[in-house]
C-alpha cells in the first residue's frame, strides 16, 4: 500500500514540475500573478472533494493543451490514459486565426455539450474546481471595479457570462451539492448576479432517492423516459442533459398552462433516480398515444384526430408577453445563426426575412408537440414536456412535427420506429391525416402548401441538430448540404412562411 501510494505523490510531483515548466512566464488575466498558481489552486478544491490522484493530477494539467504547446498525446505518454481522458473532457475546441471574443460563445456552447455528455465524476469534479477558481479570481475583481471588469475578458456581456457559470452548476448540481465547492460557486455566483440561485443552495440538501427497479417503462422522448411506479403514481425520469433548472422550468411551465387551460399533468415534486432527475406526476391508467398507434396502426385516423383537436385546443389560447412564455421567433433565428450561417451567410439572410415576415401572434406553442408526449387517459388527452412552451405563430409547431414524423426518418426509418414505436409508413400517413384535420379540409394543394412551409422550418431545425452534435463525418456532411439545397430552393421560391 505504502509502495501504491509513493507511486501516486510521484505522480502528482512529476505534473506539478511538469506543469510549471509549460506555465513559466504566463500569468493570469487579473492581477498578473503567475499562471501556474490556477492550476495548483483547481488540484487543491478538488483535493476537497476526492483522494483519486489522477483527477487531482488532470487539475494540475489541464490548461497545458489549451495555453501551452504541450499535446494530449505527450500527457497521455507521461501521465496515463486516465489522466489524458479527464483532460481532454475539459479543452476547449480551438478556432486558429479567429478572434477569442468572435467564438466565445461557440467554445463554450461545445465545451458545456462535453459536460451534459459525461457521467463520468471526475470529469464533472475538474469542471468544477477549474471554475470555481476562475470565478474567485473574478469575484475579487468585480468587488473591486464592478461592471469594468468585463471589459478585460473575451466576452464582455455580463448575461452570457451568468449563463456560463449557471450552467456548469446546473451540470454537476445533482452529482456535487453536497460539497463545499459546489456551495462556495453558488455564491460567487449570486454576489455577481444577485438572485440566479436560491440562497438553500448554499446549504446542504439531499433530495429524495428512488429506484424504478421493477418499474414498467410507459413512455419515452428525447427528454426522458416515463415509468409507472405504483397504482397512482408516475415518474418522469430525466436524462443527462437535464439539469434541476430545466425540471423546475418545466413545472413552472406546466402549471402556468394548466391554468390557460391547456390539459396537462402536473408535477408535485422532484426525486433523483440514481445519476438524473425525476418527477413525480399522478396520473391513472394511461398509455402514450404512440403507445395506443404502435398497437392499432390501422386507427391512425382516429389518434390524428385526437392530436388535431388538441393541436387547435392548444393554438386557441392566446398569451401575452407578461405570461412568461418566449416569442418561438427567437428559436427559429437561433437555429439559422447556429447552422446555416456557418455555411451560407446569403442563405441565412433569406431564412431570417422570411422568419422576420411572421405575424407577431400571442398563439400558445407546445414546443415539442408529438405522440410520445401525449397520454390517453380515460380517451383524453393529457400533455406533458411542457419546458419549450413559447407563443408564435403555429407553422412552427407543425415544423416540428414534421422533423418528427418525416425528415427524423428519411435516410434510416429505423429511427422514426425507435423514437415513435411505429412505422416509418404509419409516421408519414400520421402527420398527413393530422394536417387534414387540423386545417380541416381534403383540398389537397392546401395541404401541400402548408407542408411546404412547414418542412422548411424543419430543415432549417435539422441542420443546426446536425451541426450542433460536434464533429461531423462524412454522412453528416452530406445530409447537411442536402438539406442546404432544399431550404435554397424553398427560399427562393416562398414569399411567406404563414398559412
Amino acid at each position: 500500500m505504502k509502495g501504491k501510494a509513493n507511486v501516486m505523490m510521484n505522480l502528482l510531483e512529476e505534473a506539478i514540475i511538469y506543469a510549471t515548466i509549460m506555465h513559466q512566464g504566463k500569468v493570469r488575466k487579473f492581477g498578473e500573478t503567475p499562471f501556474i498558481l490556477h492550476p495548483m489552486e483547481v488540484a487543491h478544491i478538488l483535493s476537497t472533494m476526492t483522494e483519486d490522484q489522477e483527477v487531482i493530477t488532470a487539475g494540475i494539467l489541464h490548461d497545458i493543451v489549451e495555453n501551452t504547446d504541450g499535446t494530449l498525446e505527450e500527457i497521455h505518454k507521461r501521465f496515463g490514459d486516465r489522466v489524458a481522458f479527464l483532460v481532454s473532457n475539459t479543452s476547449e475546441n480551438e478556432y486558429p486565426g479567429l478572434d477569442p471574443s468572435e467564438t466565445w460563445l461557440r467554445r463554450k456552447e461545445e465545451s458545456l455539450l462535453v459536460l451534459k455528455n459525461s457521467r463520468d465524476i471526475g470529469v464533472q469534479m475538474l469542471w468544477l474546481a477549474d471554475q470555481l477558481a476562475n470565478i474567485r479570481t473574478l469575484a475579487v475583481a468585480y468587488a473591486e471595479y464592478g461592471d469594468n471588469v468585463w471589459q478585460a475578458l473575451n466576452q464582455v456581456d455580463p448575461s452570457k457570462q451568468c449563463w456560463f457559470y449557471r450552467s456548469i452548476a446546473e451540470c454537476v448540481e445533482l452529482s456535487l451539492n453536497k460539497t463545499g465547492a459546489f456551495k462556495e460557486l453558488i455564491k460567487h455566483i449570486n454576489f455577481i448576479w444577485p438572485g440566479t440561485f436560491e440562497a438553500e443552495k448554499t446549504r446542504y440538501r439531499k433530495y429524495k432517492e428512488i429506484s424504478l427497479d421493477g418499474c414498467k417503462q410507459i413512455g419515452s422522448g428525447a427528454k426522458g423516459e416515463v415509468y409507472r411506479y405504483n397504482d397512482e403514481l408516475v415518474i418522469k425520469v430525466y436524462n443527462q442533459f437535464n439539469t434541476y433548472r430545466d425540471v423546475e422550468h418545466e413545472i413552472s411551465y406546466s402549471r402556468r398552462a394548466f391554468v390557460l387551460g391547456v390539459p396537462t399533468a402536473i408535477s408535485f415534486g422532484i426525486v433523483s433516480v440514481g445519476d438524473r432527475y425525476g418527477a413525480m406526476y399522478e396520473l391513472v391508467d394511461t398509455d402514450t398515444m404512440s403507445v395506443y398507434l404502435a398497437k392499432a396502426p390501422s386507427q391512425v385516423d382516429a389518434y390524428a384526430k385526437i392530436m388535431a383537436n388538441l393541436a387547435r385546443t392548444v393554438h386557441g389560447i392566446e398569451v401575452t408577453p407578461e405570461d412568461g412564455f418566449p416569442d418561438v421567433k427567437e428559436k427559429l433565428r437561433s437555429n439559422v445563426r447556429r447552422g446555416i450561417s456557418y455555411r451560407d451567410p446569403d442563405l441565412a439572410q433569406k431564412c431570417m426575412k422570411l422568419i422576420d415576415s411572421l405575424p407577431d401572434t400571442n398563439t400558445l406553442l407546445h414546443g415539442d408537440f408529438h405522440t410520445g408526449n401525449v397520454f390517453l387517459q380515460d380517451g383524453e388527452p393529457v400533455l406533458i414536456d411542457m419546458d419549450k412552451v413559447t407563443r408564435g405563430h403555429p407553422i412552427v409547431e407543425l415544423g416540428d412535427m414534421y422533423m418528427y414524423y418525416v425528415v427524423l426518418g428519411d435516410e434510416d426509418p429505423s429511427v422514426i420506429e425507435n423514437f415513435m414505436g411505429f412505422s416509418y409508413e404509419t409516421s408519414i400517413m400520421f402527420f398527413r391525416r393530422f394536417l387534414r384535420f387540423y386545417l380541416d379540409t381534403e383540398d389537397e394543394a392546401r395541404l401541400d402548401e402548408v407542408t411546404e412551409k412547414a418542412s422548411m422550418l424543419s430543415y432549417i431545425r435539422m441542420i443546426r441538430k446536425i451541426w450542433g452534435g460536434g464533429k461531423m463525418n462524412d454522412a453528416a456532411q452530406k445530409r447537411i448540404s442536402r438539406y442546404m439545397d432544399i431550404v435554397a430552393e424553398l427560399a427562393d421560391r416562398l414569399d411567406t412562411l404563414a398559412f
